[in-house]
């Protein structure tokens, strides 16, 4: 069954940072912690080059409970950062919501519990090669070829995250960038097996500047559960 995010929840983002939640809604109590609702938000203690700094929960609207008229948000429900990074979840004290689904279709052998929301599984997100390097002096290689293959019996969708080690920025590149082609492009995600692949031109590697820059994959359950598979690209 769904447990309800709390305060007490374990937030994590992929570089080790910490999440602290504030709730907007502070009612319901669980174990001294306060169940979380949607636009709560929280900050995160990431150090890395370009920081996770914080983050805003939302609602994948799967369940029908509410606080104070906002919808409570549960612990399986996709996060990510302020960066566009996902977050990992896990909250010790669980507080199961029964409360009727709102979004997903039953399941004929539980009407009460879709089967897409009793899988607690992840998916599984590969990425081919998992580094690679540009030279700027050299121009080489001409085009830089990367494939994710995403994997999950209930998928939902996928994001794609460039960040600049240099410039220290964080760009959504789902649907493609200048000089970055994806294809599929646009985040959809509807057969178990999903191949993505990224093709990265030299005058856009060079564009990146010198330093180490990282595309993240994010894949997405129906029931919010994420995994993400990165590629480190190095630019001498």
């Amino acid at each position: 069954m769904p447990s309800l995010l709390t305060t007490n929840a374990i937030i994590t983002c992929p570089h080790g940072g910490v999440g602290t939640t504030v709730p907007s809604n502070p009612i319901v109590s669980v174990a001294g912690g306060y169940v979380c609702c949607e636009g709560d938000v929280g900050t995160l203690s990431c150090t890395f080059p370009v920081p996770c700094a914080g983050y805003t929960l939302k609602s994948m609207g799967l369940n029908a409970t509410l606080i104070n008229g906002v919808r409570a948000v549960l612990s399986t429900d996709f996060q990510q950062s302020l960066t566009g990074l996902p977050l990992t979840i896990s909250d010790p004290n669980f507080a199961i919501d029964s409360s009727s689904v709102a979004s997903l279709p039953p399941d004929t052998s539980d009407p009460q519990v879709p089967v897409e929301l009793q899988d607690e599984t992840a998916p599984t997100v590969i990425a081919v090669p998992p580094v690679a390097a540009f030279s700027i002096v050299t121009m080489m290689p001409p085009s830089m070829p990367v494939v994710f293959t995403l994997t999950h019996p209930f998928p939902l969708s996928w994001q794609l995250t460039l960040q600049n080690g240099t410039l220290l920025t964080s760009v959504d590149v789902t649907n493609g960038f200048p000089g970055l082609i994806v294809a599929p492009s646009g985040g959809d995600w509807s057969s178990p097996v999903l191949p993505v692949s990224v093709t990265m031109t030299a005058a856009f590697m060079a564009a990146l500047t010198p330093g180490l820059h990282t595309l993240y994959m994010t894949g997405i359950s129906k029931r919010g559960i994420q995994a993400h598979g990165k590629v480190d690209i190095t630019v001498s």
